[in-house]
């Protein structure tokens, strides 16, 4: 987390802390900024002041520029884990038992709607990117995200999609609704899971 060119800070464990370091002056700030869009074809100005953008890693950066923001640009990225979760390793840290790891199994084979919701960073993404180990094989699943976060596995029939917002001419946006609409014409499954507004997996 970067607010400003004075202030960095690192979540490690569940806890922030202040990095030590900071940049030279705004000016350094503003050009990795701009490196950071340039990567993936993005733009952000003073006329286009908030974006967000998924790195080649897969790691979420979200920014956002004065005048909207007051004490300089703030960049917000977030990484995931290399070796995702696993139902194994909920259970060894004593999250779930394994009564209840049959039960969900049981719900996601026989093809059972679930809900997951959740505040940010509450662990939504990471329980369900667990409960689709438990998806078959065979199954076709597509799956809608306005930022793409999941880490779905063995499954080979996997469409994923991507919302895209609107360019700096408030043009060309592609919504979840746009997406959805797209989605029912791919032959998909019945719902597995929704989360919240964010994701459909079918």
């Amino acid at each position: 987390m970067v607010n400003g060119s004075e202030h960095i800070f690192i979540e490690q464990d569940g806890k922030i802390t202040e990095y030590p370091e900071h940049f030279i002056n705004l000016q350094k700030l503003e050009d990795v900024v701009q490196q950071i869009v340039s990567k993936v074809n993005r733009m952000v100005n003073e006329a286009n002041p908030i974006v967000d953008v998924r790195l080649i890693d897969g790691s979420r950066v979200n920014i956002v520029l004065p005048p909207v923001s007051l004490n300089g640009p703030v960049v917000t990225i977030r990484k995931f884990p290399k070796n995702p979760m696993t139902m194994d390793k909920l259970l060894e840290t004593g999250s779930i038992n394994e009564s209840v790891a049959h039960f969900l199994k049981t719900l996601v084979v026989a093809k059972y709607n679930i809900f997951i919701s959740g505040g940010t960073g509450s662990g939504k993404t990471t329980f369900l990117n667990v409960l689709s180990n438990y998806i078959p094989h065979d199954e076709r699943i597509i799956t809608i995200e306005d930022s793409a976060e999941l880490q779905i596995r063995g499954v080979p029939n996997l469409v994923r999609l991507e919302v895209r917002n609107a360019n700096v001419e408030g043009k060309n946006a592609v919504t979840i609704r746009d997406l959805l609409k797209s989605a029912l014409r791919m032959r998909p499954r019945p719902d597995y899971f929704g989360r919240g507004k964010r994701c459909c997996c079918m």
